[in-house]
């Protein structure tokens, strides 16, 4: 098997920056050198793009970034010692010990299970000494290797019959508990997004703080190196049930009825204790939360966590259904797009009956002018129907995802319904959010009613779905689907009739949503506001595919703009963000905003508002010249879906000069260069 960790992705005792991308980026920098991953500014974007989700720092000092990323090649574990401790969010202080694990998404089990097993050790108090004692790198390679070699420490507690070590972390403490002779018996189950880390430190942390309280507590992890279900027995005899989780519980209904406590996963770490108590007490409470029978989301039993806003369910549902939504989008899209390269703008009048009459040996004898022959015609047809099919599921994507965010799988079958239903009549993607909404909501509050055991069973597959279908679908068809379909007309009709200012104030918005946050959540919105809008989109009705051209060339500016600046000053930019500038070029021509994230994390003040003002600008010149984009997706690489192309790539140069210039003024004239990026070059050097 591969060496995990080597002596040259060790780093001892430097200072690597002031922020967690700053650090990141270092140790993603040793494992791409190393040669155990293709491409440093992917790995990156995975780490940073999981650090966002949730912070890796834990107490103790200690943090541990980690991601699964498709340029890994090896299993690889990259170790920092902090001169200077960075903030990682852990809440007792800065982080000097830094573990970076970097996984291929098709990671074998054998190397997932040893990186699961060093992020267990992490929390024992004499690794940690050890790891700050050590004077050479192969001092910490050597200590390493014997953690991961080691058995995990056994608990007091032996496993109920059918557990194993692998299905409950260390399965309770039933044995060495100085408690009475009946202690109170939880289950816990842990898991995070990748399942390396935090999934098993959460669950040794809840088993060690149930131990000093006298507690039998067993764990389930659900983990990317497997997971053994807990037995029934055990989850039947429990008095409460504990959730440390940041994705959604697998088999969820096995908990149906039993007191809940529900925490993100790093609550596990940061306050065991405290969770251990407080379902203590809900096992003591007759009012407390329970785990909803036919609910297997996170999201049903959200409000157990008390600290989510209604507002922030709501978004989250919105962009749970936008993000199912887009693939159907992009891909048909694209189809459209390469339906009309061949086989001409109007093959939409042709298009039903060649697919339906024609074929290879029967070639259309009647075609659109401007389609590439007989063949042309006839492949146009069939890629141009295959878009439209593809398009068509838009709005039940959107309705079924959104419900699905909200009720988890109950909520899929009546959310689809509600979408077709306001496809049916013409309400659109605002008849798909509501739809969503109320399918989700009522699918919601019929999982949560107490039903009869013999009924539980067909609860998820035929009860709710049906009363949620009923519910939802007839209100669109008996009261809102009017409505909302001659909002979305008059939206249309107002998006058609933009012309001059109004047209530009658009594409001015437009680019400075897309430019805020760079893939976040007003970039979300915004986007999703273009690629709704393209099913309404015609020869006749434009507006939609200027939209989206606009929404599109702002996108690519900030990526574009780093990159142009990066060029044209080499003194007020590390020698990491020249390596992130090359990269920029691609990224932005391919339209993902995310490539400029790496200079906004390091200097925000200056980066955002800079690619701000060019993103604007770009939006507001490609509105008012009616450029349009038939494609959702790909930036020049969809060429032909973008008409006419040569003001497109104007309108992006004009956005991309504007910004360089600008965060270049800014870093020069605003404030001081960082302090940090001097030691920063050293080690990315």
């Amino acid at each position: 098997m591969t060496q995990l960790i080597t002596e040259d992705l060790v780093i001892l005792d430097q200072n690597l920056g002031d922020s967690p991308a700053d650090v990141i980026r270092a140790l993603a920098t040793k494992v791409a050198t190393a040669g155990r991953a293709t491409e440093l500014e992917s790995l990156f974007a995975d780490a940073f793009a999981r650090e966002q989700k949730t912070a890796t720092g834990i107490p103790g000092g200690i943090a541990i970034p980690h991601c699964k990323s498709a340029s890994v090649l090896t299993p690889s574990l990259a170790m920092a010692r902090l001169g200077n401790p960075v903030d990682f969010g852990a809440k007792d202080g800065p982080a000097d010990l830094i573990f970076f694990i970097a996984a291929p998404e098709g990671a074998d089990q054998e190397h997932l299970k040893l990186l699961s097993k060093l992020a267990r050790s992490l929390i024992k108090k004499d690794f940690t000494a050890a790891l700050r004692a050590a004077a050479t790198p192969a001092d910490i390679v050597g200590l390493v290797g014997e953690a991961i070699a080691d058995k995990p420490a056994a608990h007091a507690a032996t496993p109920a019959a059918g557990a194993t070590a692998a299905a409950a972390v260390s399965e309770g403490v039933s044995e060495g508990s100085t408690a009475s002779a009946a202690p109170k018996r939880l289950v816990a189950v842990t898991a995070c997004p990748t399942g390396i880390a935090h999934t098993y430190m959460a669950a040794d942390s809840l088993v060690a703080a149930a131990k000093e309280a006298g507690v039998d507590l067993q764990v389930e992890t659900q983990g990317s190196s497997g997971a053994t279900p807990l037995p029934a027995a055990v989850i039947a005899a429990a008095d409460a049930v504990i959730f440390a989780v940041d994705v959604d519980v697998r088999n969820k209904d096995r908990f149906a009825g039993k007191p809940v406590i529900q925490s993100p996963v790093k609550r596990g770490i940061d306050e065991p204790d405290v969770m251990i108590r407080e379902a203590l007490a809900a096992a003591e409470n007759p009012n407390a939360r329970r785990v909803a029978a036919s609910s297997g989301s996170s999201e049903s039993d959200a409000d157990a966590e008390g600290s989510e806003s209604i507002g922030a369910k709501l978004k989250r549902a919105l962009l749970t259904g936008v993000s199912y939504m887009i693939p159907f989008v992009a891909a048909g899209g694209l189809l459209i797009a390469l339906g009309f390269l061949l086989g001409g703008f109007e093959i939409t009048k042709f298009a039903d009956k060649m697919v339906l009459e024609n074929n290879f040996g029967n070639l259309p004898s009647e075609y659109p002018a401007q389609a590439l022959g007989p063949l042309g015609a006839y492949l146009g047809a069939v890629l141009f129907k295959i878009g439209g099919l593809s398009m068509g599921f838009l709005v039940p994507a959107l309705a079924g995802y959104i419900a699905y965010a909200i009720a988890d799988r109950p909520g899929i079958a009546p959310g689809f319904t509600a979408g077709a239903v306001a496809g049916f009549m013409g309400a659109g993607f605002l008849g798909g959010i509501v739809g969503g909404l109320l399918a989700g909501y009522t699918a919601h509050a019929i999982g949560r009613l107490n039903a009869p055991r013999w009924l539980r069973g067909l609860m998820p597959v035929a009860i709710i779905p049906l009363i949620a279908s009923i519910v939802a679908s007839g209100l669109m068809f008996l009261i809102l689907g009017g409505p909302i379909k001659a909002l979305t007309v008059a939206l249309n009709d107002w998006l058609s009739g933009l012309t001059g200012a109004s047209a530009i104030v658009l594409g001015i918005i437009l680019g400075l949503m897309m430019a805020f946050d760079l893939g976040g959540p007003v970039n979300k919105v915004a986007y999703a506001f273009a690629v709704a809008g393209l099913g309404a989109a015609s020869v006749t009705n434009q507006a939609p595919w200027q939209i989206m051209a606009a929404v599109m060339a702002a996108g690519m500016v900030p990526p574009l703009a780093m990159a142009l600046a990066t060029t044209l000053d080499k003194k007020h930019f590390s020698a990491a963000e020249h390596e992130n500038g090359k990269a920029a070029w691609l990224l932005g021509a391919s339209f993902i905003s995310e490539g400029a994230i790496p200079f906004a994390a390091a200097d925000p003040l200056r980066v955002i508002p800079a690619s701000m003002v060019g993103a604007a600008t770009t939006g507001a010149i490609v509105m008012a010249a009616g450029v349009t984009s038939k494609a959702p997706h790909g930036g020049i690489f969809v060429f032909f879906a973008i008409d006419p192309f040569l003001m497109f790539l104007l309108a992006v140069a004009v956005g991309t000069i504007i910004s360089a210039f600008a965060v270049v003024a800014l870093k020069r004239y605003v404030g001081k260069k960082p302090a940090h990026m001097t030691a920063a070059e050293s080690v990315n050097a």
